[in-house]
């Protein structure tokens, strides 16, 4: 007796519960592939942007006209515009109130940029833990989809008096199509998990030393009355 052994076919001959587990599966690997394509979308557009206003700071702009530049593009500038804007904010502010103290000025503007450094990192990072769950969880599911199409395979096996591999193979077969299908899921979420994380680390990085690099710039400019040179 022949036997049809496409994964199709032998999704329709599973239990419900191996039918669920694959539908469960299929759908976490759909949502990860999406949630890949879009971070690397995301992740090419913040380093084209945090690179072309590192080139404009440090070519030699006034930092009052590179603030100004920044506060009318706050929405569709990257995350270190936004940093160097929010500094600049309290910076004068600051300044406005008629606050002298070096210390507290610097103060001021590292507190603003270290919370907008946490708001821009937190965005990056979104969907970021999705991928890791999947990577981690999806080879249980199918594992857990395997043993059971298994247990019901040899469930269906004990009503027959005679049984041999071509009564066994199809049970099985379908049984084994859950784990597949698991580590299908799970092997892309982990790369992408893996590569979005160093690639957020390299982002994040640049921006804690670019907040360095401009904090030198103030404590230079902090004697000044309008913060412009480097």
């Amino acid at each position: 007796m022949s036997h049809d052994f496409s994964i199709v076919q032998l999704m329709l001959n599973a239990s419900w519960v191996v039918q669920a587990v694959v539908a469960l599966l299929v759908t976490m690997s759909v949502i990860s592939w999406a949630a890949i394509f879009r971070k690397l979308s995301t992740l090419k557009r913040v380093r084209a942007l945090n690179d072309d206003f590192e080139r404009d700071f440090w070519s030699g702009k006034n930092l009052n006209e590179l603030y100004a530049a920044a506060a009318q593009s706050a929405r569709t500038g990257g995350p270190m515009e936004r940093i160097f804007a929010s500094g600049m904010r309290e910076f004068q502010k600051l300044r406005e109130r008629h606050i002298t103290d070096s210390g507290t000025l610097l103060d001021g503007a590292r507190r603003a940029m270290r919370a907008s450094f946490q708001r821009e990192l937190d965005v990056l990072e979104s969907n970021l833990s999705f991928l890791g769950t999947v990577g981690s969880v999806a080879p249980y599911v199918g594992l857990f989809g395997t043993v059971w199409g298994i247990m019901h395979a040899f469930t269906g096996l004990a009503a027959l008096t005679q049984v041999t591999l071509a009564t066994v193979a199809p049970g099985i077969a379908e049984a084994l199509v859950a784990t597949a299908i698991g580590l299908f899921a799970a092997i892309p979420a982990v790369v992408g998990y893996n590569r979005f994380a160093h690639d957020i680390d390299r982002v994040a990085n640049g921006m804690e030393t670019f907040m360095e690099e401009f904090s030198n710039i103030l404590q230079r400019n902090v004697g000044s009355q309008s913060p412009s040179g480097r």
